[in-house]
């Protein structure tokens, strides 16, 4: 199975929302518990595309199985956000093939490095930051979750001299 990263789409939406939901079940995240919302998925042009970021999905034979957003936080950092693979398809490199598809978007759009957060029970997302040359900043309690936030500093292209 051959993972195909593209650009989001409106039509889009009912499929993605879908996804997330899905995945943050699948890690006991429900909604009241402090971490979870997906408010912004309507607002994804306005949130992600819009002021300088993207949000890609990953298909397989014409079905998104995943996704994730960039985030612009300042000129030269953008966050992760929504990295998502359907529970019928992990642990096939889909996850690194998405993070890596993000970073290197994170690179084209000019920033610098990436942050992004997840929580202590999101054990495969843990190993894939870490897999990835993530560096963990901090943990923070938010209700009965601990929140893992982390960095990496992007490698950047050479600039020629002329």
């Amino acid at each position: 199975m051959k993972l195909t990263v593209r650009r989001y789409r409106w039509s889009d939406l009912d499929t993605i929302l879908a996804l997330h939901r899905i995945c943050l079940a699948e890690v006991g995240l429900v909604p009241g518990d402090g971490v979870y919302y997906d408010d912004d998925f309507p607002r994804i042009q306005e949130i992600y595309l819009a002021c300088g970021g993207d949000f890609l999905v990953g298909e397989v034979s014409s079905r998104v199985v995943a996704m994730g957003g960039l985030k612009p936080v300042d000129t030269t950092t953008a966050e992760v956000c929504r990295l998502r693979v359907h529970p019928g398809f992990q642990r096939r490199g889909f996850g690194a093939a998405m993070l890596a598809a993000l970073e290197q978007r994170a690179v084209e759009l000019g920033f610098h490095s990436v942050v992004g957060d997840t929580t202590l029970n999101q054990e495969a997302a843990l190993a894939l930051y870490e897999r990835q040359g993530w560096r963990e900043l901090s943990r923070q309690r938010v209700g009965d979750l601990i929140v893992v936030y982390g960095e990496k500093r992007l490698v950047l292209p050479a600039v020629l001299e002329h």
